[in-house]
């Protein structure tokens, strides 16, 4: 019997105060889904900044991790420098002493040098090397 009444009750409109309910539930989902649009924007906003931050953040710890890298390598080169510097110096024979410098300097040369010689210079070296028979260096008394 209450089936058959529910099945019935389905095709009429329900009373006032049901629909009154249900009225103000429907107005209440669509002013919560316009604040949760409107939190969304904003959220989108600090999403960006917050992205932006974490960038900056880890450009900075980069630059960091690259600034104690170089102080290290430059902190190692300078005792390894000191060192052999320090072994140079404790070498009981003078000749010894400017051997082993000769083989193992104590800073690394690893410099590129450029070009030392200006035009001019760069000219008179050429005509010189291209000097075959040695009259622009043979002085004659």
């Amino acid at each position: 019997m209450l089936l058959v009444k529910s099945r019935i009750m389905a095709y009429h409109e329900p009373p006032k105060d049901i629909q009154d309910a249900q009225y103000n539930t429907k107005k209440r989902l669509i002013e919560r889904r316009k604040l949760l649009q409107g939190q969304n924007l904003t959220s989108e906003k600090e999403d960006t900044e917050k992205e932006k931050h974490a960038k900056l953040i880890g450009q900075l710890k980069a630059a960091e991790a690259r600034n104690r890298l170089r102080t290290i390598r430059l902190r190692y080169q300078a005792n390894k420098a000191q060192e052999i510097s320090h072994l140079i110096a404790c070498q009981p024979v003078a000749l010894k002493a400017v051997r082993l410098q000769a083989l193992v300097p104590p800073h690394s040369e690893i410099k590129e040098k450029g070009d030392l010689l200006d035009k001019f210079s760069r000219h008179r070296v050429e005509a010189l090397l291209n000097d075959m028979k040695g009259l622009l260096t043979n002085r004659v008394n």
